[in-house]
């Protein structure tokens, strides 16, 4: 695991009528830094979105329904991990979760079943002066964003 990145389970009640999912509360140990905005996106099949990154945000992501491919790299020169690179699969058909991504940590996510909508906390109030970009195939990165699952 990345240095800093942590996944919260949730739980799901289901009954009859559909089910109840709580996501986060403002107690939770996973939410220390606290409440700045929350956004919603949404993404057709296919759709990539990489690099971001921010120097001083963290940011929570919930994938509320279709499936996503989610990557995250290290990019701190001062982390125990840094230049790992980390995958997970998030939404329809995955365990539900909360996706903690500390400042420091590039994201990005393939759309691999959609339309994705993806559901997002962070830590402070949209600022430009913190929004990084690194090119999708930056090869100190390396990473295949067209690859797909594997066909077995």
């Amino acid at each position: 695991m990345i240095h800093g990145v942590e996944i919260k389970q949730l739980v799901t009640h289901t009954d009859e009528r559909g089910f109840f999912r709580e996501i986060i509360r403002a107690s939770d140990p996973i939410f220390p830094e606290g409440f700045g905005q929350w956004s919603h996106t949404m993404s057709h099949t296919g759709v990539a979105k990489a690099w971001h990154i921010h120097w001083r945000q963290t940011d929570w992501w919930y994938v509320a329904c279709g499936t996503v491919r989610a990557a995250l790299y290290d990019a701190r020169p001062d982390s125990p991990t840094y230049g790992q690179l980390q995958e997970f699969l998030l939404g329809d058909g995955h365990p539900p979760v909360v996706l903690k991504i500390p400042p420091g940590v590039a994201h990005g996510y393939r759309v691999l079943q959609g339309p994705a909508h993806i559901f997002y906390i962070t830590s402070n109030e949209y600022d430009g002066t913190d929004e990084g970009r690194i090119p999708h195939d930056d090869p100190t990165i390396g990473y295949d964003w067209t690859r797909w699952p594997e066909i077995k």
